[in-house]
């Protein structure tokens, strides 16, 4: 079944978050109704895409893969059903993260990026469950531990806080700026 597109947007070799940020401001150029079909190679953009169109009220339509190339088809909202994207309050910075890491060795670090990105560079002890499985894989995860969730620049892991949150975990913390700047040791 062929999807009408109202617009192609070029994602194609950026990485997280540059497909939200392009998606958005497309969205924005697009009348309630119409489909952007997002191109992009990041595979992380799965689960982006999905993520942000939900916490933004915009209907994610699906997705296909053809070759290394991701195509995503996410409908326009009309704007009373358009939601505000929201942050996650709580959040710790990379060096508070650090120092909590000193403090408690058993802190627990949820890592949300792909398997690929964690695999070149992680934090020691870090637990790898990419955004896309949080959902299906939650029950691996204690309720009640303090989570610092991470991931490369602090997109992926707001949505993750907000889904953990939704979820009915209270001790939730957003790692701001990420693995692109986390300058504590790694494995």
């Amino acid at each position: 079944m062929a999807i009408k597109v109202d617009r192609v947007l070029d994602a194609k070799g950026l990485a997280c978050p540059m497909p939200i940020v392009r998606s958005k401001k497309a969205l924005e150029e697009l009348a309630a109704g119409q489909v952007l079909e997002v191109q992009a190679t990041d595979k992380g953009s799965l689960a982006d895409i999905q993520s942000w169109a939900r916490t933004t009220g915009h209907q994610y339509l699906g997705s296909n893969q053809e070759g290394d190339i991701l195509h995503h088809f996410v409908r326009k909202s009309d704007p009373s059903e358009v939601k505000e994207q929201r942050k996650y309050p709580n959040t710790i910075t990379n060096e508070q993260l650090e120092q909590r890491m000193k403090e408690n060795p058993n802190v627990k670090i949820l890592d949300v990026r792909e398997p690929a990105e964690f695999a070149f560079s992680r934090i020691p002890g870090a637990i790898s469950i990419p955004l896309g499985e949080l959902e299906q894989r939650i029950n691996e995860l204690d309720q009640e531990d303090e989570i610092n969730v991470i991931c490369r620049t602090g997109n992926r892991s707001d949505m993750a806080s907000q889904l953990l949150n939704e979820k009915g975990f209270k001790n939730v913390k957003n790692v701001i700026s990420g693995m692109s700047e986390w300058k504590g040791f790694i494995e």
